[in-house]
């Protein structure tokens, strides 16, 4: 990451003939909001100066609370090339949001980050290092514009053209990527039907999270220039696979070594590393609500479409839910594959890495690793041998996370309470629909 002072700022600024520029924020729901301001009260802005109605934003506070700061962290200046205009270009800082008496904000999810950052640095660890691989599907759209369920190609997994159809598309959104500073690993078709995947390099927690908000903006906006519809949803199309984030995670002592690595323990783990994973399993069914926050997100954590449905581990059984890819040493992680692009990334990494260092103060100990595939064992099979589901609705992974304290804590009551209301609300709603599933199932036989 670059680092910039705030002369850096109003100097750059002027070279990139920038006229107006994002504050911009995230909501308890992952989403990105954003002030716009005239280019001439950028210093306004880089003194805390700037104000806005919190009381509008889901989440956030009551009216009668509504005046809040936005303090941009000077780090995350960002002119975005993919927003071409006729009079000058546009600059975005990523804020952080205060109370008018100065004190952090307890409903922001970039500040719960940092929070549970600094409980990671009080155990002697250094940082906590994750790379995401989202997924999400490209959709043709209509006449006038709007998205549809049909895909750009009929491309599976790792295709060329002619079978993938978005190889302009995708190629330009990690160009587009690279020239805003990302370092990309790699990209490929997905499994389905118009899904695509773009990995991007470990970074520390905290970009790692404002990396993937900037990446949904980049592949929403070249998607359209493609006259194509990007989607994150977990799961818009039945009896295919649905999008994930796979989340690869590793922590650093303060000298920056990779504190999972261990060439004398357990397939190379650590002791911390066996910790981690046992934290992490101890806490899934709670953290699952955080991770896969949607109605939507339990359609795809089904079996047989690749995503992770029960709590075990292994280095090589793409059935379990935490996988421990093969490099060693300084790349020794942990893979957790049931995260989907949903997920507000600020909290679910929060969440995360709460369960870990949850399993390491307590030092849990590690179950076995599972090599048979779990798919295909019975749910009696797999309790016998001690492996839990994972909710299977929201509504379950609300009541897990309601009786969990580890990840309450993380969190904090404002975000956790707002949050519960919002699901439970989103869950009633559901509940009380009629699919069509339901019409063409039940409307001629009952």
């Amino acid at each position: 990451m670059t680092k910039f002072s705030k002369e850096e700022v109003l100097k750059n600024a002027r070279e990139e003939n920038v006229k107006y520029v994002r504050l911009c924020f995230t909501d308890i729901h992952g989403v990105i909001k954003n002030v716009e301001i005239p280019v001439r009260i950028l210093e306004e802005a880089l003194n805390n100066e700037i104000m806005f109605d919190g009381s509008s934003i889901d989440g956030f506070v009551r009216i009668q609370e509504a005046d809040m700061y936005l303090r941009p962290d000077l780090n995350t200046w960002l002119v975005l090339s993919w927003e071409q205009t006729t009079y000058g270009k546009v600059a975005r800082l990523i804020c952080d949001i205060f109370l008018p008496n100065g004190e952090p904000f307890s409903g922001d999810p970039r500040q719960i980050m940092k929070k549970n950052l600094e409980e990671m640095e009080k155990m002697g660890f250094g940082s906590f290092n994750i790379g995401l691989e989202p997924e999400f599907f490209l959709f043709k759209l209509d006449e006038n514009g709007h998205p549809t369920l049909e895909a750009n190609d009929n491309g599976g997994y790792f295709d060329l053209a002619p079978l993938d159809g978005a190889e302009d598309c995708r190629r330009d959104i990690v160009l587009e990527l690279e020239k805003i500073g990302f370092n990309m690993e790699a990209s490929h078709h997905e499994v389905a039907p118009g899904q695509h995947e773009i990995n991007f390099m470990f970074e520390n927690a905290l970009e790692a999270c404002d990396s993937l908000q900037t990446f949904k903006l980049v592949v929403k906006n070249i998607a359209k220039r493609h006259g194509l519809h990007a989607t994150f949803m977990p799961k818009p199309i039945a009896e295919i696979s649905g999008s994930g984030m796979h989340t690869n995670c590793s922590l650093t002592d303060k000298n920056g070594n990779n504190v999972f690595a261990d060439i004398n323990g357990v397939i190379g783990l650590s002791k911390v590393a066996l910790q981690w994973i046992a934290g992490i399993m101890d806490n899934a069914r709670a953290f699952t609500a955080i991770t896969n926050p949607t109605v939507n997100s339990y359609k795809r954590l089904v079996p047989g479409y690749e995503a992770p449905c029960y709590i075990s581990w292994s280095d090589a059984n793409r059935s379990s839910m935490i996988r421990i890819p093969a490099k060693r040493g300084n790349a020794t992680r942990t893979e957790i594959r049931s995260v989907d692009p949903s997920a507000n990334p600020y909290l679910a990494m929060s969440a995360i890495l709460a369960s870990g260092l949850d399993g390491i103060k307590r030092n849990l100990e590690c179950s076995e690793r599972v090599y048979i595939n779990l798919f295909e064992l019975s749910r009696e099979d797999r309790e016998a041998m001690g492996i839990a589901n994972l909710p299977e609705n929201l509504k379950d992974a609300i009541k897990e996370l309601k009786d969990n304290n580890v990840i309450q804590e993380a969190l904090g009551t404002h975000i956790i309470d707002k949050f519960v209301v919002a699901k439970q609300k989103e869950w009633d709603e559901f509940r009380k629909s009629v699919s069509d599933w339901e019409i063409k199932k039940y409307l001629k036989s009952v």
